[in-house]
């Protein structure tokens, strides 16, 4: 007896489809990610890489995806007798998928593991669950990242801590002290100021102690329905970073109302909101007026995050290509066997594995054993960010086309990535915004660059034309201009994408990766890679059935 859909209609026949991608382990499908695990020391974590892998993979959580995305959350700001409650509800498969990913620690692995790759392990297990569904991403992101602010408050740390690592997903409504876990987000970004948040106008009045209270409003805050954000206000000392509960201890709701939730363009499972504060009580996190140096250290983990989200978003793009090519039969021949084709698909795992590559190094460097290595995070960490998730958008929509009309309707996943690729390049820091960062860190921490081209000496030598690329890149890092810094930080993320792979890739991707991405070299379009690199191996890399 067979369960398959019926393919003998009375008008045709049904042929020349490819089968549904789903039932595949999505880490045992990927090499480049299997070898980075091991590579980038947390190969311990394999077993939970793996589970994430097969639950990201199977038809159960691809369609939980897909119904979140069309069934967005709803803001309840009034209950039935017009009494505020300001709750946001989600559909079931929302927090199944949030459950999926706070299960297995995705939130807290890199603090809890206790050893070496805790942050790989982090970003393997996001970087999975991403390609099933975006949108719980932000959410898991902000907790896991909130760990470094949540430290500088030594008393408010003992309190949360234990909830915002627990390995549970607890939705309820209710004062932490009632809850088995916590989730925590962030809201920072004001209409008038946008990314220049020193031009924040929310006051932090303080009320004794630690404590303040807040007036004012954010124009994004993430993840509404968390159980407590990281905020900015102006206090008498200057800007501030301040910790804002859902509930206050007496077990009342905290003054945090919900103004309405965003229509984004993607990223719809997940709420943003804008707010407003009426007397919320705060506890504050460092001293007055230090608040952006305060916030940053979860900026930085929320940075890596969005290139790592992006490099599994990449990787799904080019497998969801790959597969269709492989079931797709065009003018008698199967389209991976066709050259053209070929050549757009093995261009497409190339940005893929380089992404891969790189953001899994970097995950790496942000378990900081060495003063070097915590430069090289701070500086290489922004430099992914900046690039890969500018290379995303092009991916998609390469990965789209591949399809044809069949990848342009709902019922593909193609739409939703295509709709979800811009936002990481907008969060957490704008392109400008991360590339001035970096102009200010290469001149104001000359040992975070010293650990940028440290960690590019080792591919010296093995091929001429990297060998100009560094040299090109040195002579720019000189005396690097403003208005050249966008064209900096591509060069520097280049360079460094290609003395990974020259070091650890296979070596017909690192061929086609310097033969199409240095300066030079490089084209407007995937798929116009020069004569020389073997393809089909390039390919193969995506290709799970």
């Amino acid at each position: 007896m067979t369960h398959d859909p019926i393919v003998e209609l009375a008008t045709h026949t049904v042929t020349n489809q490819p089968p549904p991608l789903e039932g595949v382990n999505l880490f045992e499908a990927d090499p480049g990610l299997r070898e980075a695990l091991v590579r980038e020391g947390a190969g311990w974590a394999e077993s939970a890489v793996r589970a994430m892998g097969a639950a990201a993979g199977s038809a159960e959580v691809i369609a939980k995806g897909v119904a979140a995305n069309r069934n967005p959350p709803e803001l309840h700001a009034f209950d039935r007798y017009g009494r505020r409650i300001d709750e946001v509800t989600f559909h079931p498969a929302y927090h199944d998928l949030m459950r999926l990913g706070l299960e297995a620690g995705a939130h807290s692995i890199a603090w809890t593991a206790g050893r070496t790759g805790g942050h790989v392990a982090h970003a393997a297990l996001e970087y999975l669950l991403t390609q099933a569904e975006a949108g719980v991403c932000c959410p898991i992101t902000m907790t896991y990242a909130a760990i470094p602010a949540l430290r500088q408050a030594p008393a408010l740390a003992a309190e949360w801590e234990p909830k915002v690592l627990a390995a549970a997903y607890d939705p309820s409504f209710v004062p932490i002290a009632e809850k088995a876990s916590a989730t925590i987000g962030m809201a920072m970004t004001e209409k008038q100021g946008g990314s220049d948040v020193r031009a924040n106008a929310t006051r932090a009045e303080p009320i004794g102690g630690e404590a303040y209270r807040l007036t004012g409003h954010k124009w994004f805050c993430s993840a509404p329905m968390s159980d407590g954000f990281l905020t900015l206000a102006q206090a008498p000392g200057g800007l501030t970073c301040l910790f804002v509960p859902r509930w206050t201890p007496d077990g009342s709701r905290n003054r945090i109302f919900i103004q309405r939730l965003k229509d984004k363009l993607g990223n719809r499972s997940n709420a943003s909101a804008e707010i407003e504060y009426d007397g919320a009580l705060a506890t504050r996190i460092g001293e007055e007026g230090r608040g952006l140096a305060v916030i940053m250290e979860m900026v930085r983990h929320t940075r890596l995050d969005a290139a790592v989200v992006c490099a599994g978003m990449m990787r799904q793009a080019g497998v969801q290509a790959v597969h269709h090519a492989a079931h797709r039969k065009v003018f008698g021949k199967l389209l991976i066997d066709q050259p053209l084709m070929q050549a757009v698909l093995a261009d497409l795992v190339v940005e893929s594995e380089a992404a891969t590559a790189l953001v899994m190094r970097i995950a790496r460097a942000f378990d900081g054993e060495t003063e070097s290595e915590r430069g090289f995070a701070r500086l290489g960490g922004a430099v992914a960010k900046f690039w890969v998730t500018k290379r995303l958008p092009g991916v998609t929509y390469e990965a789209m086309e591949c399809l044809g009309g069949s990848g342009y309707v709902e019922e593909s996943m193609m739409p939703r990535l295509y709709r979800e690729a811009p936002v990481n390049a907008i969060w957490e820091g704008s392109g400008n915004v991360i590339a001035l960062d970096v102009l200010r860190a290469i001149k104001r921490e000359p040992e975070s660059l010293d650990a940028f081209l440290d960690e590019l000496e080792p591919a010296r030598g093995a091929d001429r034309r990297l060998d100009a690329a560094f040299n090109g890149l040195k002579d720019a890092l000189a005396a690097p201009e403003e208005r050249l810094a966008r064209r900096l930080v591509e060069e520097m993320a280049v360079a460094l994408q290609a003395a990974l792979l020259v070091r650890h890739g296979p070596s017909e991707v690192a061929d086609a990766f310097l033969a199409s991405r240095l300066p030079g070299s490089a084209r407007g379009v995937y798929g116009a890679l020069p004569a020389g690199p073997h393809l089909e191996p390039i390919v193969a890399r995506a290709r799970i059935s």
